[in-house]
């Protein structure tokens, strides 16, 4: 019954990329360069590898020059890692892209984000078949680290002269698959916030009620940031219309300290992830975990593992003619789409804040969410529609 998937040459591509084990926590991108080097020989595209923090962790470009040159060129950017994977969590091995006989393709990377890299080429495929000519040059970028923050990959790679000189001027990105008809767009993300409480106090015997302990300031600050988070839970239940991008989000995530069961320890540290809703005034809001540990009783270290900083989000109106022209696609298409904030983290932060408008997409509707989830799976036939909607999408903003 998977003849008619097994058959088809696109499938076959994809299925081969998923086969490549890049998964943390110690990803070999090496594979996927290879195979992205016979990519490029395929479709006459100029091949290019930059490594702009280390040799294993290369940025890979696949280049089609347009007609005209001189116009700001359109990239397609995915990512090569993956997450990790519990085997025996999964039906089948998670790289062995296992086509069940319904079309499910099992496979970690099959939603996150192996598919859109490949999308991206399939359609570019398909305009060569058909001799179709862009205005804009395309660059199909694949990157590494993203899974872990991407600081090894487009991070860095955004800074350099070499990606200067590729003149980007509009990038398109990955997105999240939705269970309904309606694909969501990202035009904007949370930043996100990793922040550390070390809570100092007196130590001494366990059998003690001595003041001003780590523990009192630890349960202080702890209050008043899950207060916080069930405000934001109830803004989320009580209003329909905002998602969970929408609002900020916040969890605790470490606990650590202490030395022995009847010592109060002198240090107790927690740590939380945030992600802070767009409007969110940074100053105003460090300000208040400031005010937090002050009225805690002092003595605490507020420490950022990660403080991300606010980055313009890409503007959806007729200023931007890139997406003018992907609206024109989507309309052209008849399909279903619902603009709206990344509710995690995506490379696109790194290429919106030097100033390139960047758009979050991928063509999964009518499909569960399964990114990072044990048996990801994408369904052949909704890969196979992905293509369509990125050859209509990519012929539009590469034209415009």
């Amino acid at each position: 019954m998977t003849g008619k998937w097994e058959k088809n040459e696109e499938i076959k591509i994809f299925r081969e990329y998923l086969k490549i084990p890049s998964v943390h926590p110690d990803p070999d991108y090496e594979p996927c360069v290879e195979f992205l080097r016979r990519q490029a020989t395929d479709l006459g595209m100029d091949f290019s590898v930059f490594r702009p923090v280390n040799d294993k962790n290369p940025v890979v470009v696949l280049t089609l020059k347009g007609s005209d040159p001189s116009l700001p060129a359109v990239m397609l950017n995915s990512h090569m890692d993956v997450v990790p994977v519990f085997p025996e969590k999964w039906s089948h091995p998670p790289f062995s892209a296992h086509l069940a006989a319904d079309g499910k393709i099992f496979a970690r990377g099959s939603q996150d984000m192996k598919c859109v890299g490949m999308q991206f080429l399939a359609a570019l495929r398909a305009f060569k078949k058909d001799g179709v000519k862009l205005k804009r040059t395309i660059h199909a970028t694949f990157v590494p680290d993203e899974e872990v923050g991407g600081q090894l990959g487009m991070a860095k790679f955004v800074h350099t002269e070499d990606f200067r000189a590729l003149k980007v001027g509009f990038s398109l990105d990955e997105g999240i698959a939705s269970p309904t008809d309606t694909f969501p767009v990202f035009y904007a993300e949370r930043p996100t916030w990793r922040v550390h409480f070390n809570c100092s106090g007196t130590p001494g015997h366990g059998s003690l009620l001595l003041k001003d302990t780590a523990g009192e300031k630890l349960r202080f600050v702890l209050d008043k940031m899950m207060d916080f988070r069930k405000a934001e839970q109830s803004r989320l239940v009580n209003n329909t219309e905002l998602l969970i991008g929408d609002v900020t989000t916040v969890n605790l995530t470490r606990i650590s300290g202490g030395v022995q069961s009847n010592v109060v320890p002198p240090l107790l540290t927690i740590g939380f992830d945030i992600r802070l809703a767009t409007e969110v005034d940074h100053e105003q809001f460090q300000k208040q975990l400031e005010k937090w540990c002050a009225e805690a009783g002092g003595g605490i270290e507020l420490v950022f593992e990660l403080k991300d900083p606010l980055v313009p989000p890409t503007r959806l109106d007729e200023t931007n003619i890139f997406w003018v022209a992907f609206k024109k696609a989507i309309d052209e298409l008849k399909l279903k789409i619902r603009p709206q904030v990344f509710p995690a983290a995506t490379d696109s932060r790194y290429v919106r804040e030097i100033g390139i408008p960047a758009i979050g997409f991928s063509p999964m509707n009518n499909t569960p969410v399964l990114l990072h989830d044990h048996d990801e799976f994408l369904h052949a036939d909704v890969y196979l529609r992905g293509i369509e909607i990125f050859r209509k999408i990519i012929g539009k903003v590469a034209n415009c």
